[in-house]
């Protein structure tokens, strides 16, 4: 008979087995867990190591379509006296850098909760048209801006957000982002409508960004890009900010959308990983 010694031995033996199977099972179940999906059509890898901020600071000051404020901000409580601090906003959901969801131009559209979000992540596909813009405010991204990226590039990634870069950022802080003259016309570049009608023809795509107060060119008086690209059920970013910090291609668009029932749009934190 096996004395204590003898059973204890057994016991660590028996304990040691154990261990190593359930490491085992263990080591397979994160296998198992993290193993790689087969991809959609919509979904890619994303490896980064740096990220743009494409959004611009929003404060009660910040240029808009009708040239009002759309912010005000109220002080509720303050450290010094309340322990924490705490505001009240009150804004238009088309301030600043901002999202407008399908439901902006459309009876039908889905709001900007309704947005899944796999279509919020996306590869990004950015035209430049700087030196357009330069020289002409009036100028448009048009199909030929749009062949000449897939000549240079390749085809439009499934799922992409496709990114107009006319500069205007850097008008920000100046009457110039609106660019209005002196009968209230404003003069900034946008989206030709038929560049918007041969995206929805001839790729696949999420939505389109600009850098600029409007999806459309800042004299339109139709929306017809607007009313082309919401109601077939895609989005559109407007005010991003930084565009000439990435890539043509390459780059993953992130766009953090806010999550209230019904809304039409809202100002958004966008980022793009390089």
């Amino acid at each position: 008979m096996c004395g204590l010694e003898c059973f204890d031995a057994v016991t660590r033996e028996l304990d040691r087995r154990n261990l190593l199977k359930g490491a085992l099972a263990g080591g397979m179940a994160i296998a198992v867990a993290t193993a790689p999906k087969p991809a959609s059509a919509r979904q890619m890898p994303v490896i980064a190591n740096r990220v743009v901020d494409l959004t611009h600071t929003l404060t009660p000051g910040f240029p808009t379509y009708s040239g009002k404020s759309q912010l005000e901000v109220e002080t509720l409580t303050v450290f010094e006296k309340d322990g924490y601090n705490t505001k009240k906003w009150t804004l238009s959901e088309h301030t600043g850098t901002h999202i407008d969801a399908p439901i902006h131009f459309s009876n039908k559209g889905a709001s900007a909760d309704q947005i899944p979000a796999d279509q919020l992540v996306a590869p990004l596909v950015l035209i430049d048209i700087r030196e357009r813009a330069e020289a002409d405010a009036d100028t448009q991204l048009t199909p030929d801006d749009i062949k000449a990226w897939i000549e240079a590039n390749g085809p439009i990634p499934p799922g992409a957000c496709v990114a107009m870069n006319s500069g205007w950022d850097r008008h920000v802080n100046s009457a110039k982002f609106r660019n209005a003259d002196d009968k209230g016309v404003m003069h900034f570049p946008g989206f030709h409508d038929d560049a918007a009608k041969m995206l929805l023809e001839e790729a696949d795509i999420v939505g389109i960004a600009g850098d600029t107060i409007s999806l459309d060119q800042g004299k339109s008086k139709d929306f017809a890009t607007h009313l082309t690209l919401l109601p077939a059920g895609k989005w559109g970013l407007e005010n991003v900010a930084n565009l000439s910090s990435v890539s043509t291609k390459g780059a993953t668009i992130v766009v953090g959308v806010p999550k209230i029932k019904g809304a039409t749009g809202g100002p958004t934190r966008v980022m793009a990983l390089m």
